[in-house]
């Protein structure tokens, strides 16, 4: 077979090799080389650089832990110093969500596909597949739960480092370069981008695409060269698995370079795309068991806010491109002033190739546009505007400015000139930041200083004493830029964001009190207020209604808000609802108030019957109405004259209203509402003292109403609803079961919200008023079951992909025996 050889992939000292091989294309055909033959011709050339990689992967990952330890110890944060560190969703969401993994991993869960310990009963593979499905998670079972924080902690330095450890070993991969420590510096300044300091260090699950994007790259580069097609799939797929949200970013960001590697060796060809799409597939249907379920969780979830995108101001763009600066809502586009410096040089390198000069800067410059366009926008966010940060793909844009820096620094540092040129480009950059109000002297400073260190470094010699002088500059300028960049990071976030304390002995005092008092599966036992964050009863114990995730059902929310619940994040932070009434309906026997465990005067089992006949109630305005209709009695008296007869305990509601509210002489209770971002529970002021007493409520728009609950007709409802509740109810692995009084013939209720997946024996789910339903007829238990949708077609999904790759080798197998009988029938 006679024809010209493929080009040859790129590897560290391949530039002889390959003018050789041109040279021979031009003058002798010559069979085309098979990839084995490839790397032992690569290898004799240029060794494998195994010892030097691990050793460029290493300093990375120390360089990244020690600028992110030394911002956090100059801010005094916690694990440092007084500072919280827990803020927003890392407080309300992360610790919570691996507190809750330390329980399933150490035995104390009381289920696997159920969570019955947050928001009265949710789907827990949705949650784990957001927030706890990194390969990395599982290590907070090796420390005690008390210290689940510094977990937290030490994973994000963990996946920081991995981050620079896998971008220095894609560098390494890529090209030579003038030092052997360079990959490892760039790796360390993508994993210290930014995006990294600012976002991802109090959204930890992100930090996983942090180490996608990297992965993903060199999956491009297998699919390039054809080989390693095994491990090209199960990279994708641990990367999906991780976190699908900023691995879809991150896979956008790996296509484009592939294509943009492509067009700069000259290499392109229909095949390696092919390739590297069939690996992307089969590697994202590995993950659909965890993906899937997500997903279609995501579209049954109460709604967040919807968003217009609104472009940043050009001077905020150059201006975040500074260290030590922070904002909200414009992209963190720090990477180390030596990136920008490499990468604009490379625009004026002669001795580089055209393509390869100007395609890995123009590829930077179209990703940074493409954050500023609005349909661009939605492409990189999954089609959806973010509630929070717009510009999440950063990281990406990010790590394609490092890999135009290391393009501009192959074989030989930049000459004279084309460091000039790249330092003009630098410094035009940081003049259009001026205007910014983001620009504050520290940030131009470092970013001054920083520009000249580097430059100098560059101009140095590279052996001796003057290229350690090199190296020293260079990272001190990286470490103390990353590191000013995350102590002001960390000072900013306490100003812009919500702030939680960090967990200690009141917290374990409180855990300790509701373990003691935990009756589960016979009564509930609710985590109460004050609140620590979004989800105590995963961090501190019990069974509550609190809960705060992206997949907060939208019949949980509808029914919270029924009777009277509140919330924030527009309806998707739920809180405890503290009311006599829903804790009777909700099997709640005790429950944190104000220091203390307290049980609660009157509770049903988990499990109750209504009669046969009572059609499900609909909810109407009015919570106290909505909490007798799913009782069934009325069990609040009428507020004449705006109070309430004497003896009855007052609740207050007024969701929109904030400010203090008192009855009498009694300390305040203070109410926080106020739509959409926030709305107020219902509130107990207390027993009325005597007849005429009018409580004081803050002024406000939106309604205020009382309700005058009457205790023993409460009691009485709760005797009237006990002799047909079930015997005893038995949490299982993916469901539960009860056991009914013989005969039992009505609506058989779970005190549950009714989330799709649920299915029982004996007819079909029929929800009441949000709650898990099913009508039975002489039955004498209950047994129900849960399936998180899309489960069943994820784990299809995952296993045609697996069969598929055990098929493979065969397939190919097949091919070339197929091919080697027709060349013998040619002959």
């Amino acid at each position: 077979m006679n024809g010209p050889a493929p080009p040859v992939p790129d590897r560290p000292g391949t530039a002889i090799f390959e003018r050789a091989m041109r040279t021979a294309q031009r003058t002798t055909p010559r069979p085309v080389p098979r990839p084995a033959a490839v790397r032992a011709a690569r290898a004799a050339l240029a060794g494998r650089p195994s010892r030097v990689t691990a050793a460029a992967c290493a300093l990375a990952g120390l360089l990244a832990v020690t600028a992110v330890t030394a911002g956090d110890a100059v801010a005094r944060i916690f694990p440092f110093g007084p500072r919280h560190r827990s803020v927003n969703d890392l407080a309300n969401q992360f610790v919570p969500f691996h507190a809750r993994l330390w329980d399933l991993l150490h035995g104390r869960a009381d289920g696997l596909l159920v969570d019955w310990r947050a928001g009265w009963g949710t789907s827990l593979l949705p949650d784990y597949g957001t927030y706890l499905s990194s390969p990395l998670a599982p290590l907070v079972a090796l420390v005690p739960r008390e210290n689940i924080e510094y977990a937290v902690y030490g994973l994000t330095l963990l996946k920081t480092a991995l981050a620079a450890a896998a971008m220095a070993f894609l560098l390494r991969r890529l090209s030579t370069t003038p030092a052997p420590w360079w990959p490892a510096v760039l790796g360390a300044a993508y994993a210290l981008c930014g995006w990294s300091l600012a976002e991802g260090a109090y959204n930890p699950m992100w930090l996983d695409g942090l180490i996608a994007l990297p992965l993903l790259c060199l999956t491009a580069e297998w699919a390039r060269e054809g080989v390693r097609p095994l491990l090209s799939v199960l990279t994708v797929a641990a990367c999906w698995t991780a976190n699908f949200y900023t691995a879809w970013m991150a896979t956008l960001g790996a296509a484009l370079f592939l294509l943009t590697r492509l067009a700069a060796t000259g290499s392109f060809r229909p095949r390696t795309v092919l390739r590297a799409a069939v690996s992307t597939a089969l590697g994202t249907a590995l993950a659909a068991p965890v993906l899937l379920p997500v997903l279609l969780s995501t579209r049954t979830a109460h709604p967040g806010v919807v968003r217009d995108f609104a472009a940043a101001d050009g001077a905020d763009l150059a201006a975040r491109l500074l260290p030590a600066t922070y904002s909200f809502s414009s992209p963190a586009l720090f990477v180390w002033t030596g990136v920008p410096l490499l990468a604009a040089a490379a625009l004026f390198r002669r001795d580089v190739p055209v393509a390869e000069r100007w395609l890995w800067p123009g590829l930077a410059a179209a990703v940074a546009a493409s954050a500023q366009w609005g349909p661009s926008h939605l492409v990189w966010h999954l089609f959806t505007t973010p509630n929070g940060s717009p510009y999440r793909q950063t990281f990406v844009l990010a790590g394609l400015l490092v890999v135009a820096a290391h393009a501009g620094l192959v074989h030989d540092p930049p000459p004279r000139r084309a460091l000039a040129g790249g330092a003009a480009v630098v410094l035009a950059l940081t003049a259009a930041a001026l205007p910014s109000p983001l620009a504050g002297r520290p940030a131009l400073l470092g970013g001054l200083l920083g520009l000249a260190a580097v430059a100098g470094a560059l101009l140095l010699p590279r052996r001796g004493r003057s290229g350690l002088l090199a190296l020293v500059l260079v990272t001190g300028t990286l470490l103390g830029q990353a590191a000013a960049t995350t102590a002001h990071a960390d000072r900013a976030r306490l100003g812009h964001l919500d702030d939680y304390p960090p967990y200690g002995p009141e917290h374990a005092r409180r855990a300790a009190a509701l373990a003691a008092a935990d009756t589960w599966p016979a009564r509930r036992t609710d985590s109460g207020l004050p609140r620590v964050a979004g989800n105590d009863p995963l961090l501190l114990g019990g069974q509550g209604a609190a809960y705060y995730s992206s997949h907060t059902p939208a019949v949980l929310t509808g029914l919270l808000t029924g009777l009277g619940g509140g919330w924030t994040s527009r309806g998707r932070n739920l809180h405890s609802l503290d009311n006599p009434v829903t804790d009777a309906l909700f099997a709640v026997g005790a429950r944190w108030r104000d220091g203390a465990v307290v049980r609660t005067e009157t509770s049903l089992p988990l499990v109750t019957v209504r009669p046969p006949g009572r059609p499900a109630p609909v909810f109407g305005p009015s919570p106290f109405r909505n909490q007798e209709l799913l009782l069934g009695a009325r069990v609040y008296g009428s507020a004449e004259g705006g109070a309430c007869p004497a003896g009855t305990e007052v609740f207050l509601w007024a969701p929109e209203r904030t400010g203090p509210a008192r009855l009498g002489g009694r300390a305040p209770v203070r109410l926080l509402g106020g739509g959409p971002k926030r709305r107020a529970a219902l509130v107990s002021l207390g027993f009325q003292p005597a007849p005429g007493v009018r409580p004081e409520v803050p002024a406000g728009r939106g309604p205020a109403e009382l309700g005058c609950l009457d205790h023993g007709r409460l009691r009485a409802a709760v005797a009237a609803l006990r002799p047909g509740a079930a015997l005893s109810v038995t949490p299982t692995a993916a469901g539960l079961r009860a056991v009914l009084p013989a005969g039992t013939t009505g609506t058989v209720v779970v005190a549950a919200p009714a989330i799709p997946g649920w299915s029982c024996r004996g007819g079909p789910v029929e929800p009441y008023a949000g709650l898990l339903a099913v009508r039975v007829s002489g039955a004498s238990s209950l047994d129900c079951s849960f399936r998180p949708p899309g489960l069943l077609p994820g784990l299809a999904a995952g296993g045609t992909a697996a069969l598929a790759l055990l098929l493979r080798p065969a397939g190919r197998r097949w091919a070339q025996r197929r091919a080697g009988s027709a060349r013998t029938a040619v002959r």
